[in-house]
């Protein structure tokens, strides 16, 4: 199983401050049935800045501790790249990982309480450049959870998006895991990831969350979210599901 979103890396941001905090998430993470792990600290979110080399590096580092210690775990450069005006030119100094080595998709996190007016303009140019932005757990920000069909435009362009395994579990309080799986029943979201910062607070929780999906969709909708997965690492094209408006009464009670 892979997991394509997660705060190993150690002393980076607000996830493992430490080489053991690393270590034992590693055996949580193999303990969930993961294989590969995509390691993505918070890059140019105001408070952190991870540009891609030093992250390359880190990687490296961690791999040879986890292989030194017999942890059965594969990791992949990657970063969770904050929404901002100069994503573009940031790219183009080639300070931005993608989550394949063709370039091809990103890992994008808007404000916890903002969808920023340039969004839609900036992705387009992102996908006229051959980059498929992949809003990451959409189900938290405010907007999109009082106002889901928010996301349509961006699902209309090719945006694709990736569920936050503890909203679905119901780590982050009822209102968001409402806006889960109710994003979810109208296919808006299309992976899940752990977003794993620590064991104490926010862990693995992976294989709790696709049973919860299997709730909803069934085998068939965890096939297809852990395909979708596997294209993004190998930078494939993917295939996205039928997505459809919520209509406003489903969710006035946000």
């Amino acid at each position: 199983m892979i997991d394509l979103h997660c705060h190993i890396l150690p002393g980076v941001d607000d996830g493992a401050q430490t080489i053991d905090d690393s270590i034992e998430m590693a055996k949580k993470a193999v303990s969930q049935g993961i294989t590969h792990l995509m390691c993505t600290p918070h890059h140019n979110n105001g408070k952190y800045f991870n540009p891609a080399q030093q992250i390359i590096t880190r990687v490296n580092d961690l791999q040879k501790v986890l292989d030194q210690n017999g942890i059965p775990l594969t990791l992949i450069e990657g970063q969770e790249v904050r929404i901002t005006g100069s994503l573009l030119e940031d790219i183009r100094n080639q300070e931005i990982l993608f989550t394949d080595l063709e370039n091809t998709y990103v890992l994008i996190e808007f404000p916890s309480g903002d969808v920023p007016e340039y969004s839609e303009q900036l992705f387009f140019e992102l996908m006229s450049n051959g980059h498929i932005p992949v809003i990451v757990h959409p189900e938290r920000n405010a907007i999109f959870r009082n106002h889901p069909n928010r996301l349509m435009p961006f699902l209309d362009m090719g945006v694709l998006t990736q569920l936050t395994a503890p909203s679905i579990v119901g780590v982050f309080g009822k209102d968001i895991q409402k806006t889960a799986k109710l994003m979810l029943k109208h296919n808006m979201l299309y992976m899940v990831a752990s977003d794993a910062h620590n064991l104490r607070h926010r862990t693995f929780l992976l294989r709790e969350a696709y049973e919860e999906i299997r709730k909803i969709g069934g085998a068939r909708m965890i096939e297809e979210m852990q395909q979708m997965t596997k294209d993004l690492v190998n930078g494939d094209k993917v295939v996205c599901p039928e997505y459809k408006a919520i209509k406003e009464s489903r969710f006035k009670f946000f």
